[in-house]
């Protein structure tokens, strides 16, 4: 039954980690979120869909194994916690990595995706550990 609650943790945390991915960055930040590099962004028209939706599977599957597997986390407040974490490193490692050896970031966009990734990750692992905490009864 655990392996279940994992399964469809890692499902609702990707629908979340799509919807605030969209909310976030396709509505609120779509104008500051913009690359130094010219034709770096892909249009909406281009798209690859199902390499975005894999990408949000695989933050809502991941928090989801690590909090049912690992971490024990099923409440609201840890899942946040771990996930702000969680997002906040993952976005300091690529980010930084990205700002130190290509013109992709700004320094004012890079510390925006870095502070929305913690946002973003804290969303979602709330929504996680809100969903392993559920009863089975």
């Amino acid at each position: 039954m655990k392996s279940n609650k994992i399964l469809i943790g890692g499902l609702i945390g990707g629908v979340t980690s799509f919807l605030l991915g969209w909310i976030i960055y396709g509505v609120i930040l779509k104008d500051a979120m913009t690359s130094p590099v010219a034709g770096l962004m892909k249009p909406e028209t281009d798209m690859i869909w199902w390499a975005m939706i894999g990408s949000c599977l695989a933050q809502g599957f991941l928090l989801s194994y690590v909090f049912g597997k690992w971490a024990n986390i099923t409440t609201v407040v840890g899942g946040a916690t771990a996930g702000a974490t969680l997002g906040i490193l993952i976005g300091l490692y690529y980010d930084l990595g990205f700002f130190a050896m290509s013109n992709m970031f700004t320094m004012q966009t890079m510390l925006m995706d870095i502070v929305m990734s913690g946002v973003m990750m804290a969303a979602v692992g709330a929504v996680v550990g809100w969903w392993l905490g559920r009863s089975t009864e």
